[in-house]
Order: C-alpha cells, then structure tokens, then sequence
C-alpha cells in the first residue's frame, strides 16, 4: 500500500512538533482531520495541512518529502510501522521510541533516540550531542533498541546509556558514552576526549584510539575476545564496517574505576 506523504509546502516559520504524525494517532483519521491537527511549539498556531501538503495513504507506513532543522520529535513515541524523512530533522529524534523504524535521509539534532525502548533509528547524516542521552531530570538515557548512525556524532554520545544498541560509523565528539548504566557503543573512527567518563557498566568499542582517555582507566592487555565476535555477528547486517572492527584481536580497558569500574572500552587499533 502506498506512503501517507507529507510533503513540505516551503520551509516553517516556527520550530515544529511532529510527535503527533505517527502511525498510531494518525490511524482511521480522515485527511481533513489530519490536516487540522496542530503542530506548533508557540502560541501562533500552525496545523499540518498549512506545513505539509498530504497525500493518503497508509498511516503505518509514513514519508516526509522534505524535511529541516525545525523538525521537531519526529517518530517520537512511535511502537510500530515506518517513518522516513528526505532531509534534516531538529531535536529528540525517535525520542521514546517503543518499535517499528525511523529513517533519516539527513542529519538529526541533539536527543536523538532519547529514552528510546526498542525499534531501530537510522540516521544517514551526522547526530546532534546526547545520542541516545537523558533529558534534564532523567535518571537514564536510552533504554533498548538499535540506533545506526551514518556520519558522525556529537558530544557525550550515549550518555547514560541503559540498554540498546548505538553504531556510529564516524567520528564522536568528547565524552562519548559518558555515565553509562549498561548497553553498548560502538565508534568506527576516533572520539573525542575521556570516552567512558564515569561509565558504571557497558561496552565501548573504539576503531581508533581517543584522543586522551581517563586515568582511571586499566589497560588490561590484547585479548581475542568471543564476546566481541559475538557482537560482531549481531551488528553485521546493519553496519558490517563497524562489525570488522571486532573480528581481531582488541586492546581491553577496564573502568571507569573512579565509578562502579565494570565498564569496558575495546580499541580495535
């Protein structure tokens, strides 16, 4: 069945809140009742059919032709079906994302996949700082699912990871994976300063090594490791660059010792 498209009229005025277009609040509304539905982050009220021009379709199965760094909270709360942007989407991508799939044919701003439970965000662009981080207040950031990110991402990139999964295939900036609980992050090229700052629990895997790494780090030695190829093989239909980073031998750090100290960061080389 065809695409619900939402195709962007000319760019917004206004920082937009997109949480409410997703399959499950758009199911059995009609097109009149969709393109009334409101989308504004002010009090200047601004609905989706003066945003986008909407084509019927299939709500499971949403498209955004066009997109911008004044979308906001796409595919947040999402639990099923897809969702794909053609362009750049703004803050808290995916946030709190209980399933289905969010693809992002550009860049995304900071908070993508924050408090994200399941499902899989694909960003084929480069991802804002918090990755996967906590909002002010909360306790952790994300808690399960798989995010894949294409180019880079900013600071502290994982941040109080709980569960999941995060790939990103280039480079991350300055405290990545930072306050870690648990759950794994994978970095195909070098990250910035102190990755693991304080990480309790967790695995880093680094395909260059960072530029300073914290003290309170040990240096455990090269080991062949079976849990690395295990993960290697879970990650290699989605990215199998950064699964080649575990398929030889890696250099083992243990810590944060200046937290729990059961973390781990793996540099591939």
């Amino acid at each position: 069945m065809k695409p619900l498209v939402f195709a962007l009229r000319g760019a917004p005025e206004q920082r937009l809140d997109l949480s409410p277009l997703i399959g499950e609040r758009l199911a059995g509304q009609s097109l009149d009742a969709i393109a009334r539905i409101e989308l504004q982050t002010t009090r200047i009220r601004v609905t989706a059919g003066e945003v986008f021009r909407i084509t019927a379709g299939d709500p499971a199965n949403i498209h955004f032709a066009g997109g911008g760094e004044r979308f906001d909270r796409v595919g947040c709360g999402m639990s099923r079906g897809a969702i794909v942007v053609d362009g750049d989407v703004g803050v808290e991508a995916g946030r709190l994302m209980a399933g289905g799939r969010l693809t992002i044919r550009g860049n995304a701003g900071p908070f993508a996949a924050s408090g994200m439970k399941d499902g899989m965000l694909e960003i084929i662009g480069s991802a804002g700082e918090r990755l996967g981080g906590p909002l002010s207040g909360e306790m952790a950031g994300m808690r399960g699912g798989l995010v894949r990110v294409r180019g880079d991402a900013g600071e502290r990139a994982g941040d109080r990871l709980r569960r999941g999964t995060i790939l990103v295939e280039g480079r991350a900036g300055a405290w990545a994976g930072s306050r870690m609980i648990a759950g794994t992050l994978v970095i195909g090229r070098q990250a910035g300063d102190l990755p693991g700052y304080l990480m309790a629990r967790g695995t880093i895997v680094l395909g260059e090594a960072a530029s300073m790494l914290s003290p309170t780090f040990v240096d455990c030695g090269v080991h062949d490791l079976v849990a690395a190829r295990l993960l290697g093989a879970y990650i290699a239909q989605t990215s199998p660059a950064l699964a080649a980073l575990l398929s030889c031998p890696l250099r083992r750090f243990a810590g944060d010792r200046a937290a729990l100290g059961k973390g781990e960061i793996l540099l591939a080389r």
